[in-house]
């Protein structure tokens, strides 16, 4: 009888990058199986690189989703989400590029620019292509197909999940041998502090409007879980950081209104992602201008 040889084990970094709103977070928990970055119909919801872990018994892909690229950098803030894209370059195995086949194609873009540094093979991802026709789709691939050296070209729908599991098999066949870089149950890098504030942002950008969404930081100062096990239940106090005063009153609403609305809501979703009972302290603080500050800046993640 012959001797079964053992598959060697496979394992890489995929990098997502794109404009902002193109379905990269979508796509990324698509893949992923778990929520791990937040979706709202704005953009620039994602603010930090994300890292997401899909296991088997012979492989390991590491799915980064990063912020959209950003033409025009208003704040410094927004300075260090556009370097979270740069610095994808740097570390992949494969790099993703999304794009919105609604979009209009912008020959501007700075992530043209950013695809002439990829060296490692380039896949190019059209997003919701089930709001095309044939002939529409046929038309956008004429226009992308040559803008950069793409290994492969794939159209997708991440929100009804078309084609995904075609396209994760298809990353898989250009992933090199190499070790195990996370253990085999984790499924992110991420803290569950870190998820239960993006929660609470997450409601933030859906329950407020204009600029209020974009103006606001989220800190778990504390995350404990109670002392009796029988319990199930964690004790989360988290702040709110505004830029200007008005904000924080915007935040509160009429006595208190908007804010409890943002706890209930938070609350329902933050205990879902942990499964487990939570009791929820949302406070509200002022840092003047923290978007250009670097010291905040600093202190909320926003490293270089």
């Amino acid at each position: 009888m012959e001797k079964e040889v053992k598959k060697a084990h496979c394992s890489g970094f995929i990098n997502i990058i794109g404009h902002p709103n193109v379905g990269k977070s979508t796509l990324m928990n698509a893949l992923v199986g778990e929520k791990m970055s937040i979706i709202t119909h704005k953009p620039q919801t994602t603010r930090h690189r994300i890292i997401g872990i899909v296991n088997d018994d012979n492989w390991q892909m590491v799915f980064s989703d990063t912020p959209g690229l950003i033409k025009k950098a208003n704040y410094k803030m927004q300075e260090r989400m556009n370097a979270f894209v740069h610095s994808t370059t740097e570390d992949a195995d494969v790099m993703m590029l999304i794009v919105d086949v609604k979009e209009p194609f912008d020959a501007e873009s700075p992530i043209l620019d950013l695809l002439r540094k990829i060296k490692c093979p380039l896949f190019l991802v059209l997003n919701k292509t089930d709001l095309l026709t044939e002939e529409q789709l046929f038309e956008v691939l004429k226009l992308w197909k040559d803008i950069a050296e793409f290994a492969e070209i794939i159209p997708i729908s991440a929100l009804k999940g078309k084609n995904v599991d075609a396209l994760r098999d298809k990353l898989l066949e250009y992933m090199p041998e190499g070790p195990v870089y996370y253990p085999k149950d984790q499924f992110t890098d991420r803290s569950e502090r870190f998820f239960v504030s993006e929660i609470i942002r997450e409601k933030i950008l859906l329950l407020y409007h204009q600029e209020i969404p974009y103006s606001v930081e989220v800190i778990v100062d504390a995350f404990k879980e109670d002392p009796e096990p029988e319990k199930n239940l964690v004790r989360i106090h988290s702040t709110i950081y505004v830029s200007r005063k008005t904000q924080k009153s915007i935040i509160i609403g009429d006595k208190g209104s908007a804010i409890k609305k943002l706890g209930i809501e938070s609350r329902k979703d933050i205990e879902t992602f942990l499964d487990k009972r939570v009791f929820l302290e949302l406070f509200v603080k002022v840092k003047e201008d923290w978007r250009d500050d670097e010291s905040v800046l600093k202190m909320f993640g926003y490293e270089d």
